[in-house]
């Protein structure tokens, strides 16, 4: 088994095993978009692990797939984390046997630690408000909690679940019961939830203690539990890395935390929070979140523009010159430009499929300047 220093702080676990096929063309199989300067200097990745960094945390557990381990061992050195365990992957098999993985290892030294799963490619603007919330799931997690931050909604956006607040923690302050988890509901209904003020977004990030979600996890979800343990209890060391067992981590059963194990459970809590928070899911939410200029435009790289409005352009290759058009997304690498309506820019994902089934590279990798197409 590994070995991890004992520490009574929170254990940051970051997830880092998406692609961002909607961040196409930018976002590449070889490259996501965890591992790119998106909204900040530093990498979604980078901008994660100093979130979670400091006197209230513990090193941190990244984990991740093989192909991106040198990478991201390279941006946390960058930003100054030396300590970080990164656990590879042989697979992804979703965020349920990953949340199990990183419980089990921060309790082999720790029976009592709390643990804070998130997502590497997530945007936090206000980090006050983040660490309140992280305080308040602490409490309610030490009181037997299995928590998710809720994010308090500002439009009733149709691309995410929502989770409706209960009665309040009593030995935790800022927590609530979940009353229930929601699917992405229709306009409509999302305009009732928002005017209703007790439904939140589901951010993706959950804090627990390990023992609580390994035991809950023992009665809902035997199978992935099991794996898992085999998985960490065969792993092995490789130079920097920590390689979970191919065989047993690849026996479990894959599926989300939120299906296999938060819907369920008669522990789950909520600490809802109004954090800054964007999963930076598209180019469309990244213009939302970024600075613009009297023209509400978004202008990264070498830009020319007239008679431009409501449009996010970036350029890391040739020239993007822009006249009388609003509302747009343009994008220029070195191989590729993407042209899209901003409304449209969550079906990026169908370039990226269309790229796979045609057998070409452009979504896998980025093509150097002296190759050919």
């Amino acid at each position: 088994m590994a070995s991890f220093p004992k520490s009574d702080l929170v254990h940051p676990a970051i997830l880092s095993g998406g692609s961002g096929t909607r961040l196409w063309p930018l976002s590449r199989r070889e490259f996501p978009k965890q591992l790119l300067p998106l909204v900040t200097p530093t990498t979604l990745l980078q901008d994660t692990a100093t979130r979670m960094s400091g006197t209230r945390f513990a090193p941190p557990l990244v984990i991740c797939n093989r192909d991106h381990r040198f990478l991201i061992a390279e941006q946390l050195r960058a930003t100054g984390i030396a300590n970080a365990t990164i656990v590879l992957e042989p697979a992804g098999r979703n965020t349920a046997p990953a949340a199990v993985v990183a419980a089990l290892l921060a309790a082999e030294s720790d029976a009592d630690a709390i643990v804070l799963l998130a997502p590497s490619d997530h945007a936090v603007r206000n980090i006050a408000a983040f660490e309140s919330a992280v305080a308040a799931a602490t409490a309610a997690a030490r009181a037997g909690a299995l928590v998710t931050f809720g994010i308090t909604p500002d439009t009733p956006e149709t691309g995410y679940g929502y989770v409706q607040r209960g009665s309040a923690i009593s030995d935790a302050p800022g927590a609530f019961r979940v009353a229930r988890f929601v699917e992405k509901p229709d306009r409509k209904t999302a305009e009732t939830y928002l005017a209703a003020g007790d439904y939140f977004w589901n951010s993706g990030m959950f804090l627990f203690s390990a023992a609580t979600l390994l035991q809950e996890m023992a009665q809902l979800q035997p199978e992935i539990l099991e794996a898992c343990r085999q998985a960490v209890t065969k792993g092995h060391r490789d130079a920097d890395f920590f390689r979970l067992d191919e065989t047993e981590f690849l026996a479990s059963p894959s599926n989300s935390l939120d299906y296999a194990l938060m819907e369920h459970t008669t522990h789950a809590a909520i600490v809802p929070v109004d954090m800054g928070w964007s999963d930076v899911g598209s180019w469309g939410s990244l213009w939302d979140i970024s600075e613009k200029s009297g023209d509400k435009n978004v202008i990264r790289g070498d830009v020319l523009l007239t008679q431009t409005r409501n449009c996010y352009l970036r350029s890391d290759g040739p020239l993007i010159a822009a006249v009388g058009v609003d509302d747009l997304v343009v994008v220029a690498t070195n191989d590729a430009v993407l042209v899209t309506r901003r409304d449209a820019a969550q079906d990026v994902k169908k370039i990226v499929d269309e790229l796979e089934r045609q057998g070409r590279s452009e979504h896998i990798r980025h093509r150097g300047p002296s190759e050919k197409p």
